[in-house]
């Protein structure tokens, strides 16, 4: 088994028995194309529907060195939910966090071959803008201590996507300006607005164009594309309750462990949330 396989079937298996995985199973990617190569192996082998894409970013300096500011990694059907889910679940004893984001649905597929889109031709793409959480959760606790591209190799450290209500007049961007505040426990763990975020949840769309096409995946209509965390990264553990707020809105869930007796709270997912 070749290095590709053995870390790709690692973190399938790792995540089916949600368990941790340590230390990384194998030579870590060194390139983009590496890296996505591990990913698309472990989306064959894994064989769930793929329901969406997380955009997360590449800071820098690593954002120069591997010319991309963006990373992606697959959202599976099984694992996209609606408010009435309650609780999303983490890998206890790997990484976990949860990130207040701005959740776009795809509503018209890009041209064929068709790439870098403007803000305005990626923004005809989409049919709605919901609130969010996404879930990051990994087998591997190191999975963003050792960079981008060991989070690339792991399904860019998605578990989950919890996806709120449409915001109203999104079509109109006023949501970027929106202040967004995480909370933990009721504590405030970080505020910003969707404005800081590079170019924004529009812009997350382009480069997953771009990213996909390089890879020949085609990115269709339904497609969730969560697009960045908005007031960070935060690291959460089971038991521990998560809320965010987008200007009025707000969206909120209680973590649990995978495969725990808790995780029986949880409502069946529901790959086909439209809320609009």
């Amino acid at each position: 088994m070749g290095n590709r396989d053995r870390i790709a079937q690692a973190f399938v298996t790792a995540r089916r028995q949600a368990v941790g995985l340590s230390p990384y199973p194998g030579e870590a990617p060194t390139t983009l194309a590496e890296a996505y190569a591990i990913q698309d192996r472990a989306i064959a082998i894994d064989g769930r529907t793929v329901a969406g894409w997380k955009v997360g970013r590449i800071n820098a300096p690593l954002d120069t060195a591997l010319g991309a500011n963006r990373l992606a990694g697959p959202i599976f059907a099984d694992q996209v939910v609606g408010t009435e889910a309650g609780a999303m679940a983490v890998i206890a004893d790997g990484f976990a966090a949860a990130e207040a984001e701005y959740c776009v649905r795809i509503g018209r597929a890009p041209e064929p071959g068709r790439t870098g889109l403007s803000l305005d031709e990626a923004l005809d793409l989409v049919d709605a803008v919901h609130v969010g959480i996404e879930i990051a959760s990994s087998p591997y606790a190191g999975i963003n201590a050792d960079g981008p591209l060991v989070t690339i190799s792991d399904y860019g450290n998605n578990y989950g996507l919890l996806i709120g209500a449409e915001v109203p007049g999104w079509r109109e961007l006023g949501f970027l300006d929106w202040p967004v505040e995480s909370r933990i426990d009721g504590a405030v763990v970080g505020t910003a607005t969707a404005r800081t975020m590079l170019d924004g949840p529009i812009g997350a769309v382009a480069f997953l164009v771009d990213c996909l096409a390089a890879r020949g995946v085609p990115l269709t209509p339904g497609t969730w594309v969560s697009s960045g965390a908005v007031t960070g990264v935060h690291q959460i553990r089971p038991g521990q309750r998560f809320e965010a707020e987008f200007g009025a809105m707000r969206v909120a869930c209680g973590i649990v462990a995978a495969g725990g007796a808790a995780d029986s709270d949880r409502t069946p997912a529901q790959a086909g949330v439209q809320g609009s």
